[in-house]
């Protein structure tokens, strides 16, 4: 068993061997209009993603709910416009996802710049 004064259980670098990374001055970053820029950008591109997402995923019970002989109208066998929205739902959600990984991979690059200085 292991005892307090055993030299393993004193294997964390003390302060004077590794140097601390410095952190940012986040309050000098946010007043950068770099960085007010990518703020801009991301909004940007999030509002009007999320406004179009939640449009799209709300209309299948607006439609099923107000127009539901339009929703009924068979497609391909049994297969109905409900079930053929209901499915692209799906299908939009990875679209969506796949779009904004894309677009973030910039962000991240953006933002890596205005923390390191530049701008």
């Amino acid at each position: 068993m292991a005892s307090y004064s055993d030299p393993a259980m004193h294997n964390k670098p003390t302060s004077d061997s590794e140097p601390v990374p410095s952190q940012p001055d986040w309050q000098e970053l946010a007043s950068r209009p770099a960085f007010r820029d990518l703020l801009s950008a991301k909004a940007r591109f999030i509002v009007p993603a999320l406004i179009f997402f939640m449009v799209f995923y709300l209309a299948l019970p607006i439609l099923v709910g107000y127009w539901p002989d339009m929703m009924k109208k068979k497609i391909w066998g049994e297969v109905n416009v409900a079930y053929l929205f209901a499915l692209s739902q799906f299908f939009m959600a990875w679209i969506m996802a796949f779009l904004y990984v894309k677009v973030a991979a910039g962000w991240d690059k953006a933002a890596a710049a205005v923390i390191h200085g530049q701008e």
